[in-house]
Formats: structure tokens, C-alpha cells, sequence
């Protein structure tokens, strides 16, 4: 028996969700997927903290008083597009994105789990096949010890 040779009780982790969406529902899902995997890294994290950081030197100078960086750097308009930017686009639309990205995957991630609960079902049942038939084989095994001893000492 080839071991390597598929097996109609697995299921390939690609074919595990079996609703096939289409439409609106198939961009939607591929846009949310593909973005949640984009955002969902440290060079995304390093961008929106260097976003961050453009509205910094409007905030010191407020604070403390500091007049030491450029006019442009402190400019509204400039703390205006980052704070749109920040508040509005990132938490308002990026937010809601992810989150349907987030409920895709764990979709198919719950469907993976369902795949290795049923092979794991197959593979103890068989193993536990596997025992009574050993068991089986050792009961004959016995029995044919027995015959020949008493052919033996006839």
C-alpha cells in the first residue's frame, strides 16, 4: 500500500469549504482576504507608526511650546490629512475590512478542523480494526501452538 497516495477519507485543506461564493460575495471575500493579510503585518505597523509620527511635531509644539520644527511640519492641513487618515479611513473603513478577512479565514479554519476531527475518527478506527484483528490473529496463533504441541507428542 503506497502511503504517499491520497486518500478519499482526507480532504485537501483547499477543498474544505465546499460553498462556492460568487458574485459580489467572491470579490467581497477576496478583497477582505487579501487585505487582512497585508495589513495584518509589521511592515503595515511600521507604516502607521511612521504615520504617527508626521503629526508629532504639531502635537510637541502645542504641548510644550516648542516653535522648532518647519511651518509645514505644523501646518492644519497637514495634521488635518493625518488625522482623516488615522481616524477616519484607517478605523472606519480598514477596521470593518479586516474583520470580514479575519471571519474568511477562521471559516476555513474551523472547515480544516472539521477535516482533521473526521480523519483522526477514520484513523482511530482503524487502529482499533487493526486490534481485533491482531487479537484474532494471536487467539489462531495460540490455537495452532496447541495442535502442534499435541502433534508433537504423538
Amino acid at each position: 500500500m503506497d502511503l504517499k497516495k491520497p486518500n478519499i477519507n482526507v480532504v485537501h485543506p483547499n477543498n474544505l469549504l465546499t460553498k462556492e461564493l460568487k458574485g459580489l460575495d467572491k470579490f467581497n471575500t477576496k478583497i477582505a482576504v487579501a487585505i487582512t493579510k497585508r495589513i495584518g503585518t509589521m511592515w503595515s505597523a511600521y507604516l502607521f507608526c511612521l504615520l504617527t509620527f508626521v503629526s508629532l511635531p504639531a502635537v510637541l509644539t502645542q504641548a510644550f511650546s516648542l516653535n522648532i520644527f518647519p511651518q509645514w511640519m505644523v501646518s492644519v492641513s497637514l495634521i488635518a490629512l493625518v488625522t482623516w487618515i488615522a481616524q477616519t479611513f484607517l478605523q472606519l473603513v480598514l477596521l470593518p475590512i479586516i474583520m470580514v478577512g479575519q471571519n474568511v479565514i477562521q471559516k476555513q479554519q474551523d472547515a480544516k478542523v472539521e477535516t482533521d476531527h473526521i480523519t483522526l475518527t477514520y484513523m482511530a478506527n482503524l487502529q482499533e480494526q487493526q486490534m481485533i484483528e491482531l487479537k484474532n490473529q494471536t487467539t489462531e496463533l495460540k490455537n495452532l501452538v496447541k495442535i502442534l504441541d499435541g502433534l508433537k507428542k504423538k
